[in-house]
């Protein structure tokens, strides 16, 4: 292994650079890990384009993320050199209200890497063992990388504590909308239906198990709800797009004294009808992130074959073509889904 290594810096908007760092000290409870594949996020886009509320610059990215074990930390015993590997990228202080009763994704201090802390966009990346998940046997590095945004929605898919059997609507096709469709059906969900106003994702949706694919350009979204579930309409509506009108139409026709989850984030101040949503005695929820459990069971529902990633998967691009693989997304949005960072395309 070299002494130095090349990082991922974007100094400004719109902006990437590459340094030649060194290849940082383990510490004792560490391992450093050889970076495969990282994942670009609809958050990662906000960056690029100087719109995240919570991100400064200088900052070099990358949090949806696979790779391998190349070194160990001396007290580090539960690891082995050579295994594959995804990170949990939330920084957490443990020691706030949230942190201390379970709740570390609430962190009244959470830093994120990628965004208030430096990220994996590095061929090497040394972390605490304690953020490290094994791969089960036989997943890829691309797969691997996809486990971040999957456990976003394997999290969101909890917050219903009925989704045994549950119909739930999902507004918004995007990869996030897309795996949480996925993932309500894995957690037991009885039929799901999602809408978009893009027939591209919605033909991926279908394609992965979505049963009701709905465009609300072309169809209202309350008389698709009682064609898809008759009169008494979805048990929980899941808003994965994170607008005025998304977040409008589910409480306009929302059953009464049904559940609305907010996934997505909200790129300004919403303008929504809080009077209908009393008037309908509405829960309206929010997700936040994830918690380890939601690793374990994402990485349980890829295994079992409950959820499939590769559909998601658009486009590679290698290290050196960070900018361009964001230039990409920017030319495509409607047809991109996830485009995965190949830092060492060798999958060894």
């Amino acid at each position: 292994m070299s002494e130095t290594m090349i990082q991922e810096l974007m100094t400004e908007p719109k902006n990437i650079t590459f340094r030649e760092v060194p290849v940082p000290e383990v510490g004792p409870d560490q391992v450093l890990v050889k970076i495969k594949r990282i994942g670009v996020c609809g958050s990662d886009i906000h960056v690029y384009h100087g719109m995240h509320p919570y991100t400064k610059y200088p900052v070099t990215q990358g949090h949806e993320v696979s790779g391998k074990i190349v070194k160990l930390g001396q007290y580090v015993s539960n690891f082995e050199v050579g295994q594959r590997v995804t990170i949990e990228p939330q920084v957490f202080c443990g020691r706030c209200y949230p942190c201390l009763h379970g709740k570390y994704n609430l962190c009244e201090n959470l830093k994120v890497m990628g965004f208030q802390t430096v990220g994996t966009a590095s061929e090497y990346f040394a972390v605490d063992a304690s953020k490290v998940t094994p791969l089960p046997e036989g997943m890829s590095y691309d797969d691997g990388a996809m486990i971040e945004p999957l456990a976003v929605t394997v999290h969101a898919a909890k917050r219903f504590e009925d989704i045994k059997g549950a119909r739930v609507a999902i507004l918004g096709a995007g990869p996030i909308g897309i795996l949480l469709s996925q993932s309500v059906k894995a957690c037991g969900a009885a039929k799901v239906m999602i809408t978009d106003v893009s027939d591209t994702r919605l033909e991926i949706a279908k394609s992965v198990g979505a049963d009701v694919c709905v465009n609300t350009m072309n169809k209202d979204f309350g008389e698709a709800m009682i064609e898809c579930f008759g009169p008494d309409k979805a048990d929980v509506i899941y808003d994965c797009a994170g607008n005025d009108i998304t977040m409008n139409q589910a409480i306009q026709n929302a059953r009464k004294g049904s559940v609305i989850i907010l996934v997505a984030v909200f790129a300004k101040m919403a303008n929504v009808d809080l009077a209908k949503l009393n008037d309908s005695e509405l829960d309206l929820n929010t997700s936040m992130m994830y918690r380890h459990e939601d690793y374990v069971d994402a990485l349980r529902f890829v295994s079992e074959g409950k959820i499939q990633l590769k559909p998601l998967q658009t486009a590679h691009f290698a290290f050196k073509d960070y900018l361009a693989a964001y230039q990409y997304i920017d030319a495509n949005r409607e047809t991109t889904m996830k485009v995965l960072i190949d830092v060492d395309p060798v999958d060894d």
